[in-house]
């Protein structure tokens, strides 16, 4: 079992930035594919940006070039930086692990991401 806890969400103005932190409980977080998922309202849940356990890392068209992930295995956290946000960035972020695209994929609860003037 792994329990995943974001934190960072809020409420920023078009042009802002914010950070989400995502803690996993799992001593074995550093094997995990830990990613970035969003839902906004009406809208089907979409992937952001992913971080395997070498360090390769994937982004969503719409987010490359504003949004940075990466994580600090010391700490069994992972990061999202959002720079430049955008009121079509507005949604639920959800932090996402699994050991493998296949494997069973464990959630954390979702943090409120709002983008607007």
């Amino acid at each position: 079992q792994v329990q995943l806890a974001e934190s960072g969400g809020g409420l920023v103005q078009p042009g802002g930035s914010l950070r989400l932190s995502c803690a996993a409980s799992s001593s074995f977080f550093s094997h995990y594919i830990m990613a970035w998922y969003r839902q906004a309202p009406g809208k089907q849940r979409e992937l952001v940006a992913s971080i395997d356990a070498g360090g390769n890392i994937d982004y969503e068209d719409s987010v490359k070039g504003r949004f940075t992930i990466s994580r600090d295995d010391a700490k069994n956290t992972v990061y999202l930086e959002m720079n430049n946000l955008k009121p079509e960035d507005t949604a639920v972020y959800y932090c996402n692990a699994a050991l493998n695209p296949d494997a069973h994929h464990y959630w954390g609860k979702g943090t409120l991401v709002t983008v607007s003037s």
